[in-house]
């Protein structure tokens, strides 16, 4: 095929052309139906395919995909979860991802961040009907089409019903643009993705809501810290406070963002109809090839002449002709992009430093001293405790009088600081604050204990007497769970 001897021929029923991407879940082609259509397919890592959980979470992940739909989302067009290497085909929608775009253009203005929040806030309406919550809305996975944005990747989407605690390296979202429940592991509403849409928006206005730097920062300051709203135009500045607002209740729904955005529809001219000049015919197997000056946002090469979100009004007639030269080559350049989208967001939180779609921002300091008192005095309240440091791994350490039949999970510092957020089986949160080195905490429970884990690395585990051997690399996030038998 000439893409490389690397590349499988085929993938259940479609021909592979070449390879888009590679992310931690797995590798991301571009292939062609029988008939030609277009898809992009996701094919899981061999070493994730043997297990067995994986399989549920992927399982789960082309049923909630399939569920939404429309033009919200790149439909689900076939999936074997059950084959030797699970697989998803999406339909493939050339077009870059917003993060792509900003790189790409530069921030944008308030006229077209109401639009952007507008179809996002549609988007994600459509996704919440079906009884769905996002859970990692952030720009590498918005893919801006002809048609408007379209959110992707459902790979940790969850039911709004399901409450299951998932085990080490579960995803649960992205730095930055997680909602201060989803880092505490508290339960998890449509309103977390009102949060990261608001932490989209300040992305789009090319500001950064928390800062920049290490996972554990970035979570730090959304759940403790103020977002940073300076780039942001002021005539938005209050609706984006509220969208990121520590508590969910006082969140706006959906219905009240719309109506805020776009009080009245937005304007557009009528679409043109013009018969015969859709494009150039291409026989059946045939490629296209692209025009230099081929445009790559997709907005600005839509057949509508209104202003959308990529440029400025364009003459109907320039509109045809520069959509025309410039598809073809908007789908070549923009298919990495994709493919971060499709791969990227269903992240195993084992993600390392500030995750690739965190648009850069000026360098934040490390959490205030302030914050830190405020966490501090929390675990002053809670069932913590200081406790000698751990010994050798694997050492067993025989259960204090009365603690037997419990779940007892030590946290010690090593060499430098990991935000560390612990609760027990109710859900009742034991501590909330950064753990320095030669610090310890201990927290018992009767049934399990869940800790979310800044810079998991930077801490050391006791487990019901045993120490766990700390093999994360530095600046690793991680949410555990640890039950009576573990």
């Amino acid at each position: 095929m000439g893409f490389g001897s690397d590349l499988p021929e085929r993938i259940g029923g479609y021909t592979v052309e070449r390879k888009l991407g590679t992310g931690g879940m797995g590798t991301v082609y571009l292939a062609r139906s029988r008939g030609g259509r277009a898809v992009a397919v996701k094919v899981a890592h061999a070493d994730l395919a043997g297990d067995r959980h994986f399989r549920e979470r992927f399982r789960a992940e082309v049923e909630a995909a399939r569920k939404v739909g429309g033009f919200h989302t790149a439909p689900v067009v076939d999936a074997d979860p059950d084959a030797e290497a699970p697989w998803l085909a999406t339909a493939y929608i050339p077009g870059p991802t917003l993060s792509a775009l900003l790189a790409d253009r530069g921030p944008m203005d308030e006229g077209r961040l109401r639009l952007l929040g507008a179809a996002l806030a549609e988007a994600l309406k459509a996704i919440h009907a079906c009884g769905l919550v996002h859970r990692d809305l952030k720009p590498g996975n918005i893919i801006m089409a002809e048609d408007g944005p379209r959110v992707l990747d459902f790979g940790i989407a969850r039911a709004v019903e399901s409450t299951r605690l998932t085990s080490t390296g579960a995803a649960f979202g992205t730095p930055g643009y997680l909602a201060p429940e989803q880092a505490q592991g508290r339960e998890v509403s449509g309103a977390a993705d009102v949060f990261a849409l608001g932490a989209v928006l300040v992305a789009a206005a090319g500001g950064s809501a928390f800062g920049d730097g290490a996972p554990m920062g970035l979570m730090y300051r959304s759940v403790h810290e103020p977002a940073d709203l300076s780039a942001v135009p002021p005539g938005l500045q209050p609706l984006i406070a509220a969208c990121l607002s520590k508590d969910p209740a006082q969140r706006p729904t959906l219905d009240q963002i719309l109506n805020l955005l776009l009080p009245v529809p937005a304007p557009h001219e009528p679409t043109l109809a013009v018969p015969g000049e859709a494009g150039p015919t291409m026989a059946l197997g045939s490629r296209a090839t692209a025009a230099p000056d081929g445009g790559a946002d997709g907005f600005s090469n839509a057949p509508t002449a209104g202003p959308g979100l990529g440029g400025s009004r364009q003459a109907p007639e320039r509109n045809r002709d520069d959509g025309r030269r410039g598809r073809v080559l908007a789908m070549v350049l923009t298919a990495v992009a994709a493919a971060g989208a499709l791969i990227g967001g269903a992240v195993y939180f084992t993600q390392q430093g500030a995750g690739t779609d965190t648009p850069s921002a000026s360098s934040s300091t490390s959490p205030s001293a302030s914050s830190a008192s405020s966490a501090s005095s929390a675990s002053s309240a809670s069932s913590a405790a200081s406790e000698p440091e751990p010994g050798p791994t694997g050492s067993a350490v025989a259960p204090e009088p009365g603690e037997e039949g419990k779940v007892k999970v030590q946290v010690s510092g090593t060499d430098r600081r990991s935000w560390v957020s612990a609760k027990n089986s109710a859900g009742r949160l034991l501590f909330d604050g950064l753990l320095g080195q030669g610090e310890s905490k201990t927290f018992t429970d009767e049934e399990s204990v869940t800790l979310v884990l800044g810079d998991a690395s930077a801490v050391q585990l006791v487990v019901n007497g045993k120490r766990i051997g700390n093999e994360f690399a530095p600046g690793q996030v991680e949410r555990l769970t640890y039950t009576k038998d573990s």
